[in-house]
């Protein structure tokens, strides 16, 4: 167990399982306490004992990222439980393939509430308390696909695109007003999660409902390896930390060239 992040209270939406969970797991072994959100229960509660079982403190408050009066609950839950916020992790996403001229304006619209509203809730309400509690850092999780189109996916990339712009137009925002809150956004590449066999498994075709997420990082990553939630949790870790105090309004591209 490390200390770089040493009694922080982080938040992590979407934190039951991949890059979230990773996360979550990454900074509590760097002594925060985190509270982890998903609308997956039973996931959250598992994570909870995995970090517990290795030592580490964290929470679980089930979480629709769509919903403002949620936002605020979740918000206000853990300002009248530890008084303080320092780090938000904006994670929870999904991923809807589909040709843009044959997606359904709701499957556009419910990408668009998880990946964009849910975000800009999440800057909306956690931000104030992480000003009032002296400072911290807010990353938001974007994608490489918010910085380069493919086919399939151009919805899904208009969703992580907003991300990217927001979070530098939020950053300025914070800076504008000196307030000590840090807003970065981080694009995983090919990363090893439950993504491919959800959502994006529609881009396998035929009726399949899964990527080979190791045969796409063959062809996409430059290094032929696919990444790991830790991957990404290590990259976050350091947004989180005190180490990035001179960091904030840009990417971290964590994505082994793929954007090169």
């Amino acid at each position: 167990m490390g200390d770089r992040v040493e009694g922080k209270i982080a938040l992590i939406t979407g934190a039951a399982s991949g890059i979230g969970r990773g996360c979550a797991k990454r900074l509590t072994e760097e002594g925060a306490h985190v509270v982890i959100t998903d609308i997956q229960n039973e996931m959250g509660k598992e994570a909870i004992a995995e970090i517990e079982a290795a030592g580490g403190s964290a929470e679980y408050l089930p979480h629709d990222v769509t919903s403002e009066d949620e936002w605020i609950g979740v918000v206000d839950a853990i300002a009248n439980k530890h008084g303080k916020l320092h780090i938000l992790v904006n994670n929870a996403g999904i991923g809807v393939a589909a040709s843009i001229f044959e997606m359904s304006l709701a499957d556009w619209q419910r990408q668009q509430a998880i990946n964009l509203d849910g975000v800009f809730l999440g800057v909306k309400h956690a931000i104030p308390l992480i000003n009032q509690s002296g400072g911290g850092s807010v990353i938001n999780i974007s994608s490489v696909a918010g910085i380069k189109g493919t086919p399939g996916l151009a919805a899904y990339n208009a969703t992580k695109g907003g991300v990217r712009i927001f979070s530098k137009g939020v950053a300025l925002e914070c800076a504008s007003m000196r307030w000590p809150v840090r807003v970065n956004s981080v694009h995983p590449g090919i990363i090893d999660t439950p993504i491919w066999t959800k959502e994006v498994g529609a881009l396998a075709g035929d009726g399949a409902n899964a990527v080979d997420a190791g045969a796409m990082a063959e062809v996409s990553a430059t290094t032929g390896v696919l990444g790991k939630p830790i991957d990404i949790a290590n990259g976050v870790l350091f947004l989180a930390s005190d180490e990035s105090a001179y960091i904030t309004g840009t990417e971290l591209i964590i994505d082994a060239g793929i954007c090169a």
